[in-house]
């Protein structure tokens, strides 16, 4: 099974994938892009750009394109076309659109991470709140449009755990 997490920056996506591939010993657990990237020496800005998203998208469609099952990744090219959308809405996603909307049919299981009401991590100015909001907005409006499975999440982490492994479990059934 493929399993993508989505969701903007600091709502726990890291901490809730490496929890479930701990979980799965036999599945193989890859970082976002952003990390890959920065091990193999781009640099990226140090408030990200339109270019670093292009990069990181990019990155993330080859990188499902090119993967085996049992696998889960740590973001997706759903969240990186969102941030590509919130930082230049005057930029023609529709090709994009089309291309994460094609790799995104390979996942098995889309795991949202939203930004809850009472929001449980907090977010300072230098974490870009306004960005990190407005990429939420955008990732559960377009969502929709899939026709996989979608798990939306909440709670502790205990809670989104629990929530995953019984999503899982009941889609093997």
């Amino acid at each position: 099974m493929r399993i993508a997490f989505t969701g903007s920056h600091r709502v726990g996506k890291t901490t809730l994938a490496e929890e479930i591939a701990e979980s799965l010993p036999d599945y193989e657990f890859i970082n976002e892009p952003y990390l890959q990237l920065e091990e193999e020496g781009y640099l990226f800005s140090e408030i990200p750009t339109l270019e670093d998203y292009m990069e990181q998208f990019n990155f993330s469609v080859e990188q499902l394109q090119n993967s085996d099952d049992n696998v889960i990744f740590d973001r997706c090219p759903l969240d990186l076309l969102a941030y590509i959308y919130a930082i230049n809405k005057r930029k023609n996603v529709s090709t994009l659109y089309e291309e994460m909307t094609t790799t995104i049919a390979e996942i098995d299981l889309l795991i949202f991470v939203p930004i809850e009401k009472v929001d449980l991590i907090s977010c300072q100015e230098s974490d870009l709140p306004n960005l990190r909001h407005e990429v939420n907005d955008i990732i559960e409006d377009w969502i929709g449009d899939f026709s996989n499975e979608i798990l939306e999440v909440s709670g502790t982490l205990e809670n989104r755990k629990k929530q995953v492994l019984d999503k899982m479990l009941d889609m093997e059934k």
